[in-house]
């Protein structure tokens, strides 16, 4: 009797929802993506397809009640997007061999950025049908994947150039922590096959071709670049041409703290400041001559106007994802008043994220999908509960003063930077207070000065006239750069929280969908997995060792402190992602009392753990080596005669990659990258250095 009230009571709520049930069909889209990447090995067909027969099966014969049916449709959407990541994974091409020493090569340049730095220009460029001349690789055909090469040249390069030139290459390298951020597996997503740096002058050996695009964004950097300078130059060509790559570390540090990091990514807010500008002139042009403006439907037209010039911003910028989620939301928005329907629904926001995720389900783990998503969904769910008491302030005929509009603008921060705050925290492992304050104060300045003036330059470039309107955007970029530096100075404007848990953020993401998208009071139910998301870094342990990928840099921690051992400068980068995940103080090894000069010796759990930054004297070798409890942990190869029962060497991180090592129960835990990652596409094999670029003989 109590199974059947609570059917009853599910049905019912499930009625309640009517068509808002169909929102949900990009995040069920989205967990079946997700499923993929949980097992340890390539999962089969079989995997996916059985879920989705239940499903379809359900729905085909339609047994049961609206719950059943529910479910059934859940299953097969899961499926469907589990199915679709195994697709797309196994449809990329193999990574190939690099060359391990320099290699003359040729290839087409389908994209250039540049940018200055310490009175150098440093070019970064994305090559495509690469072709190695030297060694065995000689005759190959082109990669199917791209390279990104870094070069050191005053020259001027256009996208469809080719070129011939000399490069050191390598793949793309291992995590710096088991569970990090993981590159081989953008890498393979993203169609790189790793990256590199030009030795000396390229050839050019055949003029631009095709491109036009790219060749635009340059000529547009280029006059950026003559009428402003540093970084207002570098962000002025981010919004206009989307070249990112000459913003300094500090600025984007300073953004990041102020959180104004969103008014340096080209997304929802410039597209719609720049549509928004051409919807308003666009309207006031016609309706300037009152006969014409009486017999032509002057909305809609400057709607289709509106978004015509925002598609020509996204192909402009680069076509970058939050850019093409904001365009297909203002198409379907300009369909909607054409057809004299709702503007903005949730249901829109779902039909464009079901469509990115159809055509590429791997968006589910970018940042930039979830933030983009995550913000507007919170700005519709918010706004949408809010709209009663709009309508009563209406009705009582309160007018909109300037107190109205700043509450609005601290209301649209408050939801889409609270509804984006724990992925900036997973992404970024920082937390940012004021962000508020800082996008009332920045967001008037870029909606009335930076984007009009600068969508006045991009129309004047043409005639030589953008000098103006460029000098405008430049003050205002000022503006905005003088509130960052000065916001992100204030106390606890930058605030670094330690990584969530892998499961954390997943669950914070399906308690946001759930109290966004549903409706009624259960609602509130979906604020535990909220709470539980946010508070997952509370229930991850803290590392007591770390050893990177080449063992070049390791690292323990005694209370409040990392204690890192000798390491050279190229490890920095890795260094820099173990205080992200765990912020601690940073000391040298030498200063710790349990370190000497050769090593450092500690105890993990109720196991002595011995670690040689170099091989000490035969005596200590062979003493430590026949002590059954010892674990030794080596910065280069150690001896045959020397293998305790437990130990990482450099063979070790060779064969298995990045090691972390924990206390638990008060016994130790050793992670390796390759037990945590498993055997998947994207993980290079023991010894595995990628497929031959020459075809293998078909029989000796």
């Amino acid at each position: 009797m109590n199974f059947s009230r609570l059917a009853d009571y599910v049905e019912a709520r499930l009625l309640a929802q009517g068509r808002a049930l169909s929102a949900w069909l990009p995040v069920g889209w989205a967990i079946g993506s997700l499923l993929y990447f949980l097992p340890r090995h390539e999962p089969g067909f079989w995997a996916g397809s059985v879920g989705g027969g239940v499903g379809l099966t359900v729905l085909v014969f339609g047994w049961g009640r609206l719950t059943t049916r529910c479910a059934g449709y859940a299953l097969l959407v899961i499926s469907l997007g589990f199915l679709s990541m195994r697709g797309q994974a196994r449809r990329q091409p193999p990574m190939p061999a690099l060359p391990s020493l320099a290699v003359l090569m040729r290839g087409t340049l389908s994209d250039v950025s540049r940018r200055e730095e310490a009175g150098q220009i440093r070019q970064r460029w994305r090559i495509k049908d690469a072709v190695f001349e030297s060694g065995v690789d000689i005759g190959m055909a082109p990669l199917k994947r791209d390279l990104i090469l870094f070069a050191r040249d005053d020259r001027s390069y256009t996208p469809g150039m080719k070129l011939r030139l000399r490069a050191v290459l390598r793949p793309p390298d291992w995590p710096a922590f088991p569970g990090g951020r993981d590159r081989q597996k953008e890498a393979w997503f993203d169609s790189l096959a790793g990256t590199g740096r030009v030795l000396g002058a390229p050839d050019v050996i055949q003029t631009p071709k095709g491109y036009v695009w790219g060749r635009w964004r340059l000529l547009i950097a280029a006059d950026i670049a003559g009428h402003l300078s540093g970084q207002r130059a570098a962000i002025a060509s981010t919004l206009l041409a989307g070249h990112g790559e000459g913003i300094s570390r500090q600025t984007r540090a300073a953004y990041a703290a102020s959180g104004l990091a969103h008014i340096l990514a080209v997304a929802g807010l410039h597209l719609g400041l720049v549509m928004g500008v051409v919807f308003t002139v666009s309207r006031r042009v016609l309706v300037i001559w009152p006969w014409l403006g009486l017999r032509l439907p002057c909305r809609e037209i400057a709607a289709c106007v509106a978004l015509g010039a925002g598609a020509v911003y996204v192909f402009l910028t680069g076509l970058h994802l939050p850019a093409l989620r904001s365009l297909g939301m203002a198409g379907l928005a300009t369909c909607a008043l054409l057809g004299g329907r709702r503007v903005l629904s949730m249901r829109s926001l779902a039909l464009i994220a079901l469509g990115l995720l159809i055509v590429s389900p791997v968006l589910v783990l970018d940042l930039s999908f979830q933030m983009s998503f995550a913000a507007v969904m919170a700005l519709i769910a918010g706004y949408e509960a809010l709209r009663p008491s709009f309508v009563r302030r209406a009705e009582q005929g309160k007018k909109s003063g300037i107190g109205h509009h700043l509450m609005l603008l601290s209301l649209t921060s408050l939801l889409a930077g609270g509804a984006t705050l724990p992925i900036v925290m997973t992404g970024f492992g920082s937390f940012q207070p004021w962000f508020i304050l800082a996008n009332l104060l920045a967001v008037p300045v870029a909606a009335f000065c930076v984007m009009p003036a600068g969508l006045c330059s991009l129309l004047l470039m043409p005639f030589g006239l953008s000098g103006l309107p460029l000098w405008v955007m430049g003050q205002g970029i000022g503006v905005i750069s003088f509130l960052a530096s000065h916001v992100s100075a204030l106390p606890f404007a930058h605030v670094p929280v330690p990584r969530m848990m892998w499961w954390g953020l997943p669950v914070y993401m399906a308690g946001l969908a759930g109290i966004c998208l549903w409706r009624g009071r259960t609602r509130l139910v979906f604020i535990l997995p909220i709470v539980v998301g946010c508070f997952s870094p509370l229930w991850g342990e803290r590392p007591r060792l770390l050893v990177s990928p080449d063992a070049g840099l390791m690292a323990f921690r005694e209370g409040w402190h990392w204690f890192v051992g000798p390491h050279n400068g190229l490890e920095n980068q890795r260094l820099a992602e173990w205080e992200r995940a765990w912020p601690l103080q940073v000391k040298r090894s030498a200063v710790s009392p349990s370190c000497a000069e050769t090593g450092c010796t500690l105890k993990i759990g109720r196991r002595p753990v011995t670690i040689w930054f170099t091989l000490p004297s035969q005596t200590a070798q062979d003493r430590l080596c026949q002590e059954k409890e010892a674990f030794i942990v080596s910065a280069v190869p150690l001896p045959e005669r020397c293998r305790p029962d437990g130990f990482i060497d450099r063979f070790s991180v060779w064969r298995d990659g990045a090691f972390m090592v924990n206390a638990a129960s008060g016994k130790m835990k050793v992670i390796s990258d390759r037990s945590w990652r498993g055997s998947r596409f994207w993980v290079p094999r023991v010894g595995f250095k990628g497929v031959p670029n020459l075809p293998l003989a078909q029989a000796e």
